[in-house]
């Protein structure tokens, strides 16, 4: 290549001749012998010379590059081997893995402090408002669901979104506590023991009530928009759109009406009381279905708080009734109530084994819950 054009070898030489005239540069192909000017084909990434090209004869071509010159060898010019590349894409993605880490360690910490003031609440209570009776797991339980309607609201409010979150299961649990609360408000035959059952059972029964309905008013009403109807799409059969829960709500009412103990005496309040105890168990269901719809199976870290906090409720009283349902007898002396009671929270244990599992990993990894999918209704 001449030195005398505008973009000559050397650099950006003056010439008087242009971008025309004989013997200069041109843009266009050059002639197949190569004389002449040099034209912008491809680069010869080749050794010869400190250009982009080799030396081809009469100017410089961006043609591919000569015997023995390859792109793999020439990486002077671009600031190194492929090993410098991939260093950078490797530091590049701890980079980025360090900071996911952080932010899920930042997340495992706030969910630690979450619990901890849970547990610490719980033994103060335990401490100073109960009479440290064995019934004060049942107070326990209500204190684990409180906790767990808390952390939804919280979720609800401070995203404002409703995703995630199944409107039919909060239906379901609103009339749970509102058949609890016309139940032992009246009589005493279902509370704890101790102390906890004067005045704190009951209070912590209607607070629950109180951020259930909440919830269910958010995802209705201001949140609507963000509500995932299509996912919570149980029961969704034969019945108007959002009326799913009717197929368990009814059927176990029916239940409760003929099979239901009687320590209070009263039919309707131990049937009331009966007709919550076997609805909790179900009321979880269109929640976990739910889980279930979703295609990514990401579970928000929160709304997974939400729903631990009410299994951990469950087992509490689980453990409770395992050495006191023999109390649960009907008006005729039988057992069946008792027995009734065991086997309904015994089946939604069971069907939160895998909620469980993989949300102690996410914990134990500051991960986010993902939960795998199956085809059969029921565990998740």
């Amino acid at each position: 290549m001449s030195s005398d054009g505008p973009y000559g070898r050397q650099g950006f030489n003056a010439n008087s001749g242009g971008y025309g005239g004989a013997g200069a540069q041109s843009y266009a192909a050059p002639p197949q012998g190569g004389a002449g000017g040099g034209g912008y084909a491809a680069p010869s990434y080749s050794s010869g010379g400190p250009s982009y090209g080799g030396a081809a004869a009469g100017g410089a071509s961006y043609a591919s590059s000569g015997p023995g010159a390859s792109y793999g060898s020439q990486y002077g010019s671009y600031g190194g081997t492929p090993d410098a590349y991939q260093g950078n894409e490797k530091s590049e993605d701890e980079k980025a893995k360090g900071g996911k880490k952080s932010i899920a360690l930042q997340a495992l910490n706030q969910n630690v402090l979450m619990w901890a003031g849970f547990i610490t609440v719980s033994l103060f209570i335990y401490k100073f408002l109960s009479g440290g009776d064995f019934s004060f797991l049942m107070t326990y339980g209500a204190l684990a669901r409180m906790f767990g309607f808390g952390i939804l609201n919280l979720k609800t409010f401070k995203s404002q979104r409703a995703t995630g979150v199944s409107i039919k299961t909060l239906q379901l649990y609103s009339l749970v506590f509102l058949f609890r609360l016309t139940s032992i408000i009246r009589h005493e035959g279902y509370l704890p023991y101790d102390k906890s059952g004067d005045w704190l059972y009951h209070f912590v029964e209607f607070m629950s009530l109180i951020f259930t309905a909440t919830a269910l008013w958010a995802c209705m009403m201001p949140y609507k928009h963000t509500y995932q109807a299509d996912l919570d799409s149980f029961g969704e059969m034969h019945v108007p759109p959002g009326y799913g829960a009717v197929y368990l709500a009814v059927p176990i009412m029916l239940v409760a009406v003929f099979i239901h103990p009687n320590l209070n005496a009263d039919f309707l309040s131990d049937t009331a009381w009966t007709y919550a105890m076997f609805l909790e168990s179900a009321a979880l269901i269109p929640q976990l279905f739910m889980f279930q719809k979703q295609s990514s199976g990401v579970v928000e870290l929160l709304t997974a708080h939400f729903v631990a906090a009410l299994g951990v409720g469950r087992v509490m009283e689980f453990f409770f009734w395992i050495y006191s349902y023999h109390e649960l007898a009907s008006a005729e002396g039988s057992k069946l109530p008792g027995y009734l009671a065991l086997f309904s929270q015994f089946m939604q244990l069971v069907l939160m084994l895998d909620f469980f599992w993989y949300y102690y990993l996410a914990v134990k990894n500051a991960t986010p819950l993902v939960l795998p999918s199956h085809n059969g209704m029921g565990i998740v």
